[in-house]
């Protein structure tokens, strides 16, 4: 199993910075304070564009010198037509939407490519953290109580999967995470976190 390197702080970063082809067209929804597009226009050129719904975080991505405004992406991405990017990356960020299903067809159309990771809720710890506690789960990935969590859904990779199949989209590429190495066995069981790659 692979060790991956870390981008500002993230291993999900280091993959996703791997799958963007230099010069595209990128759209980061929920990015923050701009860390990744800052990274991926300075080592890949990319043309590169923000959504955040935090204004303090817009203001500090835009202070870097990205180009972000502030949104919130359950609202829709209406604004973009068809086909605008290259990639849309969503990074962790997911389950923390209230229409999620509405957000990825909406990556899906504005973009050749969704990029989408997620925390893992079928991780080990997590199942053992209900089973033996009954309480909601806290892990590594999952660190907040469950009154100030900004998670809202709970998904697992085959969750997601079984979404994908459904919708008939195309995945183009995955990579699953644990610390900083990649898990393809069990990974359902073993990631904390995932990263797809997926088409229409």
């Amino acid at each position: 199993m692979p060790f991956v390197r870390d981008i500002l702080g993230r291993s999900d970063y280091a993959i996703i910075s791997e799958l963007i082809e230099p010069h595209s067209r990128v759209l980061d929804l929920g990015c923050g304070e701009g860390e990744l597009l800052q990274w991926l226009a300075e080592n890949k050129a990319v043309d590169g564009r923000g959504i955040e719904i935090d204004p303090p975080k817009v203001q500090r991505a835009i202070a870097r010198g990205v180009s972000v405004y502030q949104s919130d992406i359950d609202q829709g991405l209406a604004g973009y037509p068809d086909d605008s990017f290259d990639y849309v990356i969503l990074s962790q960020t997911l389950q923390e939407t209230r229409r999620p299903l509405d957000v990825l067809r909406d990556m899906l159309r504005i973009a050749r490519h969704a990029i989408v990771a997620f925390p893992n809720f079928g991780h080990w710890a997590v199942r053992l953290s209900l089973l033996t506690t009954g309480r909601s789960p806290r892990s590594r990935c999952f660190p907040f109580e469950w009154y100030n969590s900004p998670n809202i859904h709970f998904l697992t990779i085959r969750d997601f999967e079984a979404l994908a199949r459904e919708q008939r989209w195309i995945v183009e590429r995955k990579m699953f995470l644990a610390g900083h190495r990649t898990r393809v066995v069990l990974a359902n069981l073993t990631a904390e976190v995932a990263v797809y790659q997926v088409r229409k």
